[in-house]
């Protein structure tokens, strides 16, 4: 094998140009103190030697990297690609760059992410958790030497964690489901949601249930299912829901995903929406709007919970914390959520 050929280094370009390494560092940066002249000159004997700016030593000298670390479900979910493009815009022209990982809903494969991105040095940390998540230990080394951590979506149950909560109303869109479905004349009402270990199912259902309650509905036992929301589950659950004589009249999917193979389900088996059943979504995923017929659903704004995230880290990090957007870590900041009617009610 061909030996690794060494990088040029500052000291290289300020032999080449007759120059300090401590001019050639300055000119670089563009520190005013040097001449725009010299500047362009160092800058361009950079470019002709192929020297490459070494980040990670510069951080380990200054104590920042100007990397956040994120660590996301799944990148392929509707709302979290929606939020991170524009978190990812936000810290960038705060002069940040995004490092994003995948869990797959992995608690694990987090633990692992969590340990490699304190070891990468990032300045902060973003997460949305797991599914089965409910030990949130591993994230304790964040905490301990005060970088910031910020969870949204997704977050721990303990209300006394000392980091950043940025969460979707999620007990009121239940309740905005519930009384929904109520007020469109369903007496007879399914629900399938997602595990309830996890932060954002426990709320919807609890919404849910309070709605359905007050409106003198009985949620019964075997027409109400939580499981991951995919749409090979969503099919066969829904066999399941509608294998007996009496069927539901309304059905609450917990995401868009299921309320989509719940519209598929009722057209391969002739039931007609909304007149013989009525379904209601969560997520507001673009597909609800043009499915046939369209899909009523509970908009989540994720582009409204990213710029809090971004204003909470950017506060944070220049020293501004709690101005404007957070108070104190712990204390939860919830976004609002908004029921978009449609043709499926």
């Amino acid at each position: 094998m061909t030996p690794k050929k060494s990088e040029n280094s500052i000291v290289d370009i300020a032999k080449a140009l007759g120059i300090s390494p401590a001019t050639v560092s300055r000119a670089l940066n563009n520190n005013p103190r040097i001449s725009e002249a010299t500047r362009q000159r160092v800058k361009a004997m950079a470019n002709e030697m192929g020297y490459r700016h070494n980040s990670m030593a510069s951080s380990l000298r200054n104590r920042r990297s100007n990397i956040i670390g994120l660590i996301v479900p799944r990148i392929s979910m509707y709302f979290h690609s929606f939020f991170i493009t524009s978190l990812q815009r936000q810290l960038q022209a705060a002069g940040y760059n995004l490092m994003i990982c995948q869990s797959n809903d992995s608690v694990s494969l987090e633990k692992e992410l969590a340990n490699t991105l304190y070891s990468a040095r990032v300045d902060a940390l973003v997460v949305s958790l797991a599914l089965y998540t409910e030990d949130t230990t591993h994230f304790a080394g964040f905490i301990q030497q005060g970088i910031p951590l910020v969870f949204y979506d997704r977050v721990p149950a303990a209300a006394d964690i000392a980091a950043y909560i940025v969460k979707g109303d999620d007990y009121r869109g239940g309740l905005l489901a519930g009384n929904h479905l109520i007020q469109a004349g369903c007496e007879r009402i399914a629900y399938i949601s997602g595990p309830l270990t996890c932060s954002i199912y426990r709320e919807r259902t609890h919404g849910f249930v309070d709605a359905l309650a007050k409106g003198g509905v009985t949620l019964r036992e075997e027409w109400i299912y939580h499981h991951e929301l995919t749409a090979e589950n969503a099919w066969s659950t829904l066999r399941k829901i509608f294998e007996g004589n009496e069927q539901p009249d309304g059905l609450f999917a917990a995401n868009d995903t299921t309320a989509i193979a719940a519209v598929e389900f009722a057209r391969e088996r002739g039931i007609r929406i909304p007149e013989g059943l009525k379904i209601i979504g969560y997520s507001n995923d673009p597909r609800a709007a043009i499915i046939s017929p369209t899909i009523t659903s509970i908009e989540q704004y994720p582009s409204a919970m990213a710029d809090k995230v971004a204003q909470t880290l950017i506060d944070t990090l220049q020293g501004h914390p709690g101005r404007q957007i957070m108070t104190t870590p712990g204390e939860p900041l919830v976004c609002s959520v908004d029921l978009v009617r449609r043709m499926t009610t």
